[in-house]
């Protein structure tokens, strides 16, 4: 998806909800988290004396899926690893532009989605939170919470194409949630806490790194 290399945080809300709404992404979102149904067994006394001798030859014939389906559903459901440790600029790094930053995007590697949205629960929380519409930053260097992905971008923990990924896991976990809208609506809600948008970004993470992402 062509990405402009300056988003602003409207522009980004908008993009990724048109990737959330593809059909190759709802394909990688529906079934995540469903397992193989349990198959049943005998409940009646005697029944198992009555049922011919089809003991396996091998362990491996009790499984319904294969050992290396078992091995790779196993990986994905282990927690994303923490975010690597490389503390944040002070709080005046917190209100320069983020282009000022942007020499520390050089030599970084790639990040799954689960990772680059804890960089960005690092920035909410270290450099705090705001809900005022659409605005990258406050004047104390808060962010909102497509700010913050986009400033995790912009400090060399992702592509702009795990910015995208990582927001269209935001508006798979809110739409689980009941929420139909934007993530930017959903930010700047009156009722909205810092402690609702930093629970938000943690379930979105287990759910991310659950799908292997």
């Amino acid at each position: 998806m062509p990405t402009p290399t300056a988003l602003t945080p409207d522009q980004l809300d908008a993009q990724v909800a048109r990737l959330h709404d593809t059909e190759a992404w709802q394909q990688i979102v529906s079934g995540w988290d469903l397992t193989t149904v349990e198959p049943a067994l005998p409940s009646s006394p005697g029944v198992e004396e009555q049922l011919p001798d089809s003991r396996p030859a091998d362990w491996r014939d009790l499984l319904s899926v294969s050992v290396d389906q078992l091995i790779a559903d196993s990986v994905r459901a282990l927690p994303p690893p923490p975010p690597r440790e490389r503390p944040l600029p002070g709080r005046l790094g917190a209100i320069l532009p983020d282009r000022l930053h942007s020499w520390r995007r050089i030599g970084q590697p790639e990040v799954r989605p689960s990772t680059h949205l804890a960089h960005a629960r690092q920035i909410l929380a270290d450099w705090g939170w705001q809900n005022t519409a659409y605005r990258l930053r406050n004047a104390r260097g808060a962010r909102c919470i497509c700010g913050a992905l986009l400033t995790a971008h912009r400090l060399g923990y992702g592509s702009l194409d795990t910015v995208d990924r990582a927001g269209a896991w935001l508006i798979a976990e809110l739409r689980s949630q009941g929420w139909t809208g934007l993530i930017g609506p959903w930010n700047r809600h009156p009722d909205r806490t810092a402690a609702d948008a930093l629970a938000l970004i943690d379930a979105t993470i287990s759910r991310a790194a659950r799908a292997g992402q």
